[in-house]
Order: C-alpha cells, then structure tokens, then sequence
C-alpha cells in the first residue's frame, strides 16, 4: 500500500531477538481513558462509535504518540469487535464496562452465532483505521494489532460481562467441554482471518490478550487455551509466510503456564507483575523475547519512586530481548506525566 518508510524498529528488532540501541516501550491501554484528550473525544461520541470510525479511531491512537515518546503505536478498538462480528450485541456501560446484552447460558445459544463471519464485512473499520492509521504516523513507529484470545471472548460471551470468578465460563468447561471446544474453535477461526487482514491492512505486530488466564490451571489451559493460542499462531504465520510479523502472546495470571507459553510459536511472552522476570528469563530460555511488566499501580507513586523501580525491572530482563510496557493496561486515573516518568526512565542508559 506504498506506505511511509518505517524510521523507528527498535520494538520489531527487538521482538525478533536482534540488537537495539535502546530498550523500546509501549504501553497497554496506552490509547484511553487516563488522556485527557481522550476523554475530550468520548465525551461527544460513544465508544464503539470511536472504534468502528476510521478517522476517530485514527485520532485516538495517535494520541499518546504525540505527547509521549514511545516505540510502538496500538490500534485503537477492542476486543470484543470479534463478539459483536458473531452476532451478539455488546454496550459499553458508563462505570461498568462492556456488557454482552443476552449471554450465551447454555449449549444451544451456540445455534445464535453466526455460522461464517466475513471478516471484511463485518471487521472492516478495524483494517480501514490500521491503513489510514499508518499513513498518519509517516514511519515514527510501528503499528501493533491485536485480538482477544478465544478463551478470554468466550468468558464475556457466557458471564455478559466482567466477572470476579468467570464460574458460568468455567462452568461450561466441566459441564460442556465438547461445545466449549466447539465455541473456542469457532472463535478461533474468526481470529486467524482477522488478524491476517489486520497485517494485510497495514499492522507490524500483533498482540493476542489472554486476559482471563488467571481464572484457569495448567490442565484447563493445555485444554481450552493453549491449543488455540497456538493454533491462531500457526494459521496467520502460515497465511501470511514472507509477509508475517512478530506476534506476541499475553496471558494475564499465566503464570503458572510462562514455559508452555514460550512453546507457541510467538516470538514475544507478556509477563503481567506478578511475574519475576528472572525467573521467567530462566524457564523460557533465550530465544524467546520477554515483555513487560511494571505493576500498573506503580504509577500512582512518586516519579522518583517510579525511575527507581523502572530501573530495577531494566536490570532484570536485561536489555536483551526485551520490550518494556506494564504488567497490564494503564488504568484510568493515572497522572499522564507518572507515564512519561516510566517512558524517561526505560529511555536512560
């Protein structure tokens, strides 16, 4: 699509293990809420309205490009796009966040889903925001796409929302394993082909968001997680051959699965706070890129406080294979100028 020349790798570099002048960083969420110029934009438009216009979509995530020098750009959307795609209808709820209107509740509201997902048809505003988005940033950074992984999208498909426990979602994995698997397919499927067009559409990275791993064990995630992971993994690597790019896998309370992780097939393994990136480092082995993971709450601290700790995550992970971010997505109330102290400090030699 002739798009501008890319001034600044380090982030891609870095994912596929070469040598950089400096340790490269980005930040989950780090198009939201917590910008004021954000919450300026929301305040006269919806938030899925945001994300299914190109031009606002657009706007959003070149936001904190702007204001922060940062290494990566993300697309501006959400997760639950790929719901909305199979034919459920999703609000986001002022103080309670998304909320699926009529939840799957047992096997047969399987028949609801749509049977096929034209990708295009139905994800289209996301691939128009990623080119439009590319030719914005004229080569100041790399652009990552995403998706929610299939677990993740099932938990909100069953429970209609966030969910301390995710006990309806794990319900369905003890009661219904066979459709669970039948529904974790389909997601799947759908995720492949609009992670492909994501890349074709103009995205360098990827990212796929595990976010209720913490709700799973080993068992669980080797059955209802790990194998779609993987599979989504293989299918756009395979699609794509000489045109793939760097995809990374974050599993929010994965801890416990950090070596199965790192056999996927994703060059990049998110580490959420909880996580000793020593000790992560020693499980994974060096062939694998680690990212992360400030504990986002660390913000709320003194600036000096927080060079202070960004100093001592730069000398855990090293600067070898490695990309800084948080351990999770920038929370809303966070003092911006608290991010530019964290971005500052990962900057410093």
């Amino acid at each position: 699509m002739n798009f501008p020349v890319l001034k600044n790798d380090r982030i891609l570099r870095a994912a596929r293990g070469e040598d950089v002048d400096r340790i490269p960083i980005w930040v989950m969420r780090q198009a939201g809420r917590y910008l004021p110029e954000f919450r300026e934009l929301r305040s006269r438009h919806d938030f899925f309205t945001i994300c299914r216009t190109p031009e606002l979509a657009c706007e959003v995530t070149l936001q904190p490009i702007k204001r922060f020098d940062l290494d990566a750009s993300i697309i501006f959307s959400d997760i639950l796009v790929i719901v909305q795609a199979l034919g459920m209808d999703v609000e986001m709820q002022p103080s309670i966040g998304p909320v699926i209107i009529d939840p799957l509740r047992e096997p047969c509201d399987l028949d609801r889903l749509k049977e096929h997902v034209d990708v295009h048809k139905e994800l289209g505003y996301v691939f128009e925001a990623i080119t439009l988005t590319r030719h914005r940033l004229d080569g100041q950074v790399p652009l990552i796409g995403f998706s929610g992984a299939p677990w993740t999208l099932m938990c909100y498909m069953i429970e209609g929302g966030g969910s301390k426990t995710m006990s309806k979602s794990k319900k369905w994995l003890y009661t219904y394993p066979e459709e669970s698997k039948q529904l974790l397919q389909k997601l799947t499927d759908v995720i492949i082909k609009y992670l492909i067009e994501q890349v074709k559409a103009g995205a360098q990275m990827l990212q796929v968001f595990e976010s209720n791993a913490e709700h799973l064990n080993l068992e669980l995630f080797n059955r209802f997680s790990g194998p779609y992971i993987s599979a989504i993994c293989k299918g756009v690597k395979n699609e794509l051959k000489e045109q793939s790019v760097p995809m990374v896998v974050f599993a929010k309370g994965g801890h416990y699965a950090i070596k199965e992780l790192s056999t996927l097939g994703y060059e990049v393994v998110g580490l959420d706070w909880t996580v000793d990136p020593v000790k992560a480092r020693r499980i994974v082995g060096d062939n694998i890129t680690l990212q992360g993971n400030l504990d986002p709450c660390a913000l709320y601290g003194p600036t000096n406080q927080i060079k202070e700790m960004v100093k001592n995550m730069k000398t855990k992970f090293t600067n070898r294979r490695y990309i800084a971010n948080l351990g999770h997505g920038i929370y809303p109330d966070v003092d911006p100028e608290h991010l530019r102290a964290m971005i500052d400090a990962i900057h410093e030699s």
